[in-house]
């Protein structure tokens, strides 16, 4: 807004009236500013410099800005209009006309200007008069003139809404694609929306309402090309007439409003079917379609800005402008200035830039499928030329459509994917992932990476990761509970189920932890599959297993392609290629024995401790026994001392639990990729868990289960002792799976798990025909070995006590396993996948709650890790509509040995470890999550690599945020 008015004509008191004294930039104070005497003319530029560039501030963030200046040059609002326009507002002159008199007299009332010449105010009321006449052509949208005091001070103020600033407007709202004249499937669409219609005396459908209140939201492009135009023209203008139902324009609306205003246009695109409709209406209804068509303004923001809706699409800095420029952009896009193969312009991918809050929705470019990219989402797919049309649900984010009946209209060049949101997208960019980045995520708003932490993602990524394509997802960080101020305990679930009771989540999933390596499976039922989907050439694994920060999980790329088989089969087994109605699964799993990927780190720090301490205490308590014998006074000292080798044997014990050898002796496989680039054979891997450099050859005792088989047994499929456990399933095509309840989740699992068993109870009975063993004594099987791994009571679901007994089995390669038969036999098929056990918890309810507690301690008692307590069902949020924790994990008091050191249960250790500080841990897994999901939803969602990789690789960076890696 800028005043207009001779010096004393009242512009710096009417502004102090009318409007907040940051909304108004005054000339003088600038002139202030820069030269510290508001009178000094000879400082004009530089404080019109100043101004300028603060209403240029102000007008890039949307705010109101009224400029307090003479401006009675056309020069000076010159400048102004040319700033209005470069940021696309509407430029709105108030003129103050008041008597030369009065200007004098209230400069001469003003001590600093009673000086002031009065030919200084003649040129101005001059200069005045002659911008009068000029004020509109000179780009000014509105000028308000005001003459006289009376008027001036009478003036009353009154700020209305921008015609596309509809941000009170909540919705819900329904929003619809291009039409196009395909009328049938509108009202398909509409009954499919649940929309009531109502139809007028002909039979015409005449207006629509939802009963639950919904409006209807239109992106335009209502006509032309399809078989009736005048039909959607009359549904749409009444259901926006009677206020259920919004509408923009598109470019096929534009053109036609042009025509029927009498202007010349060319009948092209489907325009001349349109105006052959119309004939057959009458000149009412053409004068109303045109009436209609020219007050549809072309954007709207709804839901309080976080909603756009238009018809080509609108970068964030023209959300909520008004210009030829924004309208231009929202009715035909952006082009690069060139033309493909068919003679059409190429529109810049403006979306694939896009970073802005607001959800933008719009049409104009004809997709296969609708999908969200960047916040953004096209919603024509291509109904008139035989596709389907599209309509969004919002706020649920739900798509729905209904297909073509036919195809109306036969394209210029057919549908494809090259458009934004599209499968192929654009190659992966260094400049996607370098320097503070910020991602945003449906579920947890922005998520910001600093440079440096990318820096270090970047290393990683590059050197050891595997090709991108394959690492569509990496799994976040987690938190552990409230530090606990039970005796004796760090963690206990008791603070656990408090923090959720106090989240406001009644259920929770107590899940046991599994002491291996997080390993990500990426598992295609063919290579076709793995070939179209995610790139993997001709002979390569069909698929991938990957660590937490995007790395090979297994040297040997065949025993990585004979887990994945073994997952491919299971999930055949198990029918969930079919039920998921995919060609791919997702899954996150934990990798064991721990001795599998840590070798490297179990010689070096962990096993060195227990030798140390096995070899240096016994002398330190000889040495303090004798010192004592002599009477030196040792008292508190030895008894100090007295307790470490239990503490250091109970450490010893806490890692050697997770510790077992695999492979076949006969063929001993590479190993597994160590995170720090360690790598070692098997046996290494187990002498690890014995005394560092005493040779040990695994874990004392009997050999655990999955042990390498003896010597004469039968050949086995390669995967003898490793163990996987898979607990959720991440993604499917065009599915985010993680989003599903754990109970659905796991009833998944169980069905892989016993599918296996199935498949294992089918080769063994195989063995027995060939061979002398007997069926009594075929692993996992019969009544005795239920007897030695009963199922957990607790599982909720009666498929979990099968799934556990057979892969607590021992594998069928373990020694005792029989005799070699005398003909051949096929390969054993050993257990890989292990099951979850699993107690469901009501948070509000004592007794669930001290059953949860003593089945922690119970497991953990047993020697398990601990558990992680997640809510039933994900995306959890608090009372304030905050995420909360996705999952906590509770170890058990033996297992945090491993992580803080032998003697950390002492007292006065204790006491000092119960100030560690966990709120960044926690915002960390926040964070992580977030992007997760965001990477899962744009994977299952067709986006393009670039799309996908660009929250994964913000996970990989959060990583490297400095946090206590105890926690």
């Amino acid at each position: 807004m800028v005043l207009v008015g001779a010096t004393g004509s009242g512009k710096s008191t009417f502004a102090a009236r009318h409007f907040r004294p940051t909304e108004v930039i005054s000339s003088d104070f600038c002139r202030g500013l820069v030269s510290d005497d508001e009178n000094d003319q000879t400082a004009s530029r530089d404080a019109f410099d100043v101004l300028h560039y603060i209403a240029g501030k102000r007008l890039a963030a949307g705010r109101l800005t009224v400029v307090d200046a003479t401006s009675v040059q056309s020069e000076s609002r010159r400048q102004l209009i040319a700033l209005a326009r470069e940021h696309d507002v509407l430029p709105i002159a108030i003129v103050l006309d008041v008597p030369e008199r009065v200007c004098a007299e209230r400069n001469a009332a003003r001590p600093d200007r009673a000086g002031m010449p009065r030919h200084v105010i003649q040129r101005h009321q001059r200069e005045l008069r002659r911008s009068l006449r000029q004020l509109e052509r000179e780009g000014f949208r509105k000028v308000h003139i005001l003459r006289g005091p009376e008027e001036i001070d009478a003036a009353e103020v009154v700020r209305e809404r921008r015609y596309n600033d509809l941000r009170h407007l909540t919705g819900p709202f329904d929003i619809i694609g291009d039409i196009h004249g395909c009328r049938s499937e509108l009202e398909t669409l509409l009954g499919r929306l649940g929309y009531a219609l109502r139809y007028d005396e002909a039979g015409r459908p005449a207006g629509a309402a939802h009963p639950g209140g919904r409006t209807a939201v239109f992106v335009g492009d209502l006509v032309d090309r399809g078989p009736d135009s005048p039909g959607v023209l009359r549904l749409v203008m009444n259901m926006v007439e009677a206020g259920t139902a919004l509408c923009v324009p598109g470019n096929h609306e534009n053109k036609l409003g042009r025509y029927l205003k009498g202007r010349t246009v060319r009948m092209s695109h489907g325009l001349a079917e349109t105006v052959a409709q119309l004939e057959k209406e009458d000149e009412a209804f053409r004068a109303r379609a045109g009436e209609f068509i020219g007050g549809l303004v072309s954007h709207y923001v709804l839901d309080g800005g976080g909603l756009v809706v238009c018809h080509a699409g609108l970068p964030e800095k023209y959300h909520g402008r008004t210009s030829g420029r924004v309208r231009s952009h929202a009715l035909y896009g952006e082009t690069t200035g060139e033309t493909d193969e068919f003679g059409l312009p190429v529109r810049y991918p403006w979306a694939e830039d896009y970073r802005g809050r607001a959800a933008v929705v719009y049409g104009h470019t004809p997709v296969p499928r609708a999908s969200w990219l960047n916040n953004t989402i096209c919603l024509d797919t291509g109904c008139v030329f035989g596709g389907r049309m599209t309509a969004l649900r919002w706020p649920e984010r739900e798509l729905v459509d209904v297909p073509a009946e036919r195809v109306w209209y036969e394209p210029v060049k057919p549908l494809d994917s090259g458009a934004p949101g599209g499968a192929e997208g654009r190659p992966l960019d260094l400049g996607d992932v370098t320097g503070r980045r910020v991602v945003e995520t449906r579920h947890h708003g922005r998520v910001a990476v600093r440079e440096e932490n990318a820096a270090a993602a970047l290393e990683v990524m590059s050197r050891f990761a595997l090709a991108p394509e394959l690492v569509p997802y990496l799994p976040p960080t987690m938190a552990p509970c409230a530090t606990s101020a039970e005796e004796g305990y760090l963690e206990h679930p008791a603070e656990a189920f408090a923090g959720y009771r106090a989240d406001g989540v009644r259920e929770v999933m107590c899940q046991e932890k599994h002491m291996g390596s997080r390993a990500v499976a990426l598992v295609c039922r063919d290579g076709r599959t793995a070939a179209e989907r995610f790139g993997v050439p001709d002979g390569g694994v069909p698929g991938a297993l990957y660590t937490r920060t995007g790395r090979p999980f297994l040297d040997d790329p065949e025993l990585t392609r004979r887990v994945l088989a073994r997952l491919a089969d299971c999930a055949e087994a198990a029918g969930l290629w079919a039920e998921l109605d995919t060609p791919w699964l997702l899954l996150d799993t934990e990798l064991m024995p721990w001795s599998l990927k840590a070798a490297g780190l179990l010689r070096h720090q962990y096993a060195a401790v227990g030798a140390a301490s096995r070899a240096v205490l016994p002398g330190v308590l000889d040495a303090l026994e004798t010192a004592a014998a002599r009477g030196v006074e040792t008292s508190g000292l030895l008894e100090r001392q007295r307790g470490r080798p239990a503490d250091a044997e109970a450490f010893t014990e806490a890692y050697r639990r997770y510790c077992w050898p695999v492979g076949d002796p006969a063929r001993p496989w590479p190993g597994a990729r160590a995170e720090g680039g360690a790598s070692g054979e098997a046996a290494g891997a187990a002498g690890a868990a014995g005394d560092a450099g005493a040779g040990g050859s695994g874990v004392p005792g009997e050999a655990e289960p999955g042990g390498c088989r003896g010597e004469g047994g039968p050949e086995t499929d390669g995967l003898d002792g490793i163990r996987l456990a898979p607990f959720q399933l991440l993604a499917a095509e065009g599915r985010n799976l993680a989003v599903e309840p754990h109970d659905v989740q796991l009833v998944w699992i169980d069905r892989l798990i016993a599918a296996e068993a199935a498949m294992a109870e089918r080769t063994e009975a195989g063995h027995t025909e060939h061979g002398p063993e007997k069926a009594g004594r075929t692993a996992g099987s019969g009544p005795a070995a239920a007897a030695a791994h009963p199922a957990a009571d607790t599982a909720p679901h009666p498929a979990a006590g099968a799934a556990e007994d057979a892969a607590k089995a021992p594998p069928s390669g373990a020694p005792g396993g029989g005799e070699p038969a005398s003909r051949p036999r096929p390969p054993r098929v050993n257990r890989l996948l292990h099951p979850t056990r699993r107690l469901l918890v009501d948070t509000a309810d004592e007794a669930s709650v001290a059953a949860g507690v003593r089945w922690w301690l119970e497991l953990t008692g047993a020697g398990g890790e601990g558990m992680v307590v997640k809510p039933l069902r994900p995306l959890a949020r608090d009372g304030r509509g905050r995420l909360v924790q996705p999952g906590v994990k509770v170890r058990g008091r033996e297992y945090l040995r491993i992580v803080y050191g032998p003697e950390y249960a002492r007292p006065g250790n204790l006491e000092r470890l119960r100030a560690r500080h966990l709120g960044h841990k926690r915002s960390l897994a926040l964070r992580e999550y977030a992007l997760g999901l965001e990477a899962l939803d744009r994977l299952a969602g067709g986006e393009p690599l670039w799309r996908v990789h660009e929250a994964v690789f913000a996970v990989l960076a959060l990583e490297s945020e400095p946090v206590d890696p105890r926690l």
